[in-house]
């Protein structure tokens, strides 16, 4: 109760004052006694990834009690990817800081981050590094699987698949409304291998969740089992003071970044890890990601890449299938919240047991690595494709680029009847980054343009400066960088361009020589300031905000 006490002036006084109003919380003087541990509760009406996190703040309460510890907790912002205008990244970075200060401004000796849905992970880790006070995350797990006319369905792999079925006139209205009644079956995070199951199972490769926390559903009785084993943890953290600066290393985050490749997780995990180590002052490097990863094949057979789904991995044991086979990738000697290494805990994993969830590393679902990063004159910052989720066939393509000058723009024409589009051209979407759309959105997965839909086409080249959903599919280029609005390269791509994707050779050129390119780039003009640009959160995100390749943080949050 002492600790970070209000400023009166007078310590005494401020510490006097501060016991007189938490009694009116009911506690008595034994309680106030205790190791106090925050709990960061991220629950909304609005987020239904988070709809069992006063379920599981009470599970953590429990845990806490049980060890000794008194429990608080506090609420923070909640973000769900369908639910923020313009999108949930605008706002992973105010999150962050909401966490950071009122972890700092309240008196608590260790916290526990309970979060699900895509950003509010990474937000709470990021608030977590920079405050540095011990903290594990709880996450609240992924929903369960629907059925659709006999078929297993789940979101959100499948809401995009069906979508694209409609696109395609291969089903009418009714049945895709008929369908949001089984997409989301059940509370908790998609059920694919999404941003949120990526990052949870990263945040445990990266040793700031207990073991096998990750994969569990957000409906089944382990859910609160681990949230209580979680609150116990969290005391004990506190009394030992392992602080995240100890956890997330540079050997941690290493680590992380080969589990992503193992999984085939969501290309939105590079953005965000890179953005959680900077706030310790840990540099991500593209280049030492895309090496990680050629000898680190994809093995979880998870949609979007695979067949299965979370409970299956779950089923098949969770993180520590995948954590056995990777074990001579891995630096071993990471420290974890359990105190222990995480050579330790795979060392005391369970038994193993028959599963095809989580293959070999002699027969993997993609041979070399999930995400490949290029360069070339079109992305001298690097871009990223999700090669394990690509057409084989696509993977070296050179077309005919169709540009989209923004999303508004792409909307307007990409289902017209006229447009000009064959199936090997390259679309090409500009001015949708961190400072063109703003905020980065996740619309990188352009839809096919319904006359090819119609005709059958499942998959082209798509390119642009946005993100895309962990559930998405195709071959699709994204985080091109810099992006557009800031003047880079694609900004002066026109209709008509040659491009060439060779992901093998980890390139992406515009095929124009540099006469011409220089020439359209001293005839470049940025484009127009956003409305309401001059005020708020937003003046302070344009002002703020890195590119792809520096996380899309707010330069200031980033360790100094």
């Amino acid at each position: 109760m002492k600790k970070g006490l209000t400023h009166y002036g007078d310590d005494g006084f401020s510490l006097y004052i501060r016991k007189a109003f938490i009694k009116a919380m009911g506690y008595t003087d034994d309680a106030l006694s205790r190791p106090i541990i925050g709990i960061a509760n991220t629950y909304s009406g609005y987020n239904a990834c988070h709809a069992t996190i006063p379920q599981i703040v009470e599970a953590v309460k429990r845990g806490v009690m049980l060890a000794g510890g008194l429990p608080i907790e506090f609420p923070t912002i909640s973000l769900h990817e369908s639910f923020a205008f313009p999108t949930s990244m605008f706002l992973r970075n105010l999150m962050s800081m909401d966490t950071e200060e009122m972890i700092k401004a309240q008196p608590m000796d260790a916290v526990v981050l309970v979060g699900g849905c895509d950003k509010t992970v990474p937000a709470l880790l990021m608030g977590a590094a920079s405050a540095n006070v011990p903290a594990i995350v709880e996450v609240t797990g992924p929903m369960l699987t629907g059925t659709h006319h006999g078929e297993r369905i789940g979101a959100c792999t499948d809401c995009r698949r069906f979508w694209a079925k409609y696109r395609g006139g291969e089903i009418d209205a009714d049945e895709v409304e008929e369908l949001t009644n089984q997409l989301v079956p059940t509370a908790g995070t998609c059920g694919v291998m999404g941003t949120a199951s990526t990052m949870a199972l990263m945040t445990e490769a990266m040793g700031m969740m207990l073991p096998g926390g990750a994969a569990i559903p957000a409906t089944y009785a382990d859910r609160p089992r681990q949230a209580e084993q979680t609150g116990a943890r969290a005391v004990a953290m506190a009394a030992e003071n392992l602080s995240p600066d100890q956890v997330m290393t540079p050997a941690a985050i290493r680590n992380a970044l080969r589990v992503l490749h193992a999984i085939g997780g969501s290309t939105n995990a590079i953005i965000h890890t890179t953005a959680i180590a900077g706030r310790l002052g840990i540099p991500v490097d593209l280049q030492e990601f895309d090496a990680l990863g050629r000898d680190i094949p994809v093995l979880v057979d998870l949609k979007p890449s695979g067949r299965y789904y979370m409970e299956d991995l779950y089923r098949a044991g969770g993180l520590a299938p995948i954590l056995r086979r990777l074990a001579d990738h891995l630096e071993l000697d990471a420290l974890t919240v359990t105190g222990r290494t995480l050579g330790e805990e795979i060392e005391g994993m369970a038994a193993e047991y028959p599963q095809d969830v989580v293959r070999p590393l002699d027969d993997p679902i993609h041979p070399g690595g999930g995400i490949a990063v290029l360069t070339g004159n079109l992305a001298p910052d690097g871009a990223i494709i999700k090669q394990a989720a690509a057409a084989p066939e696509l993977l070296v393509h050179e077309g005919r680029a169709l540009v989209f000058s923004s999303m508004a723009d792409l909307a307007a024409r990409i289902d017209a009847p006229d447009l000009d589009v064959a199936a090997d051209d390259i679309l090409v979407m500009q001015n949708a980054g961190p400072l063109g759309a703003p905020g980065m959105p996740e619309s990188g997965y352009l839809p096919i343009p319904r006359k090819l839909a119609e005709q059958g086409v499942k998959d082209m080249i798509r390119l642009s400066d946005a993100r895309m959903s962990g559930t998405a599919f195709g071959s699709i280029i994204l985080h091109v960088a810099p992006e557009a609005a800031a003047g880079g390269p694609l900004a002066l791509v026109r209709t008509g361009d040659r491009i060439r994707l060779d992901v093998p050779n980890r390139r992406l050129d515009l095929l124009i020589d540099d006469d011409e390119l220089a020439a359209r780039r001293a005839a470049w003009m940025p484009p127009a300031p956003h409305q309401g640009a001059e005020r708020g959160y937003l003046n302070l995100f344009l002002e703020s905000v890195t590119q792809a390749p520096e996380g899309c943080d707010f330069d200031f949050l980033k360790a100094r």
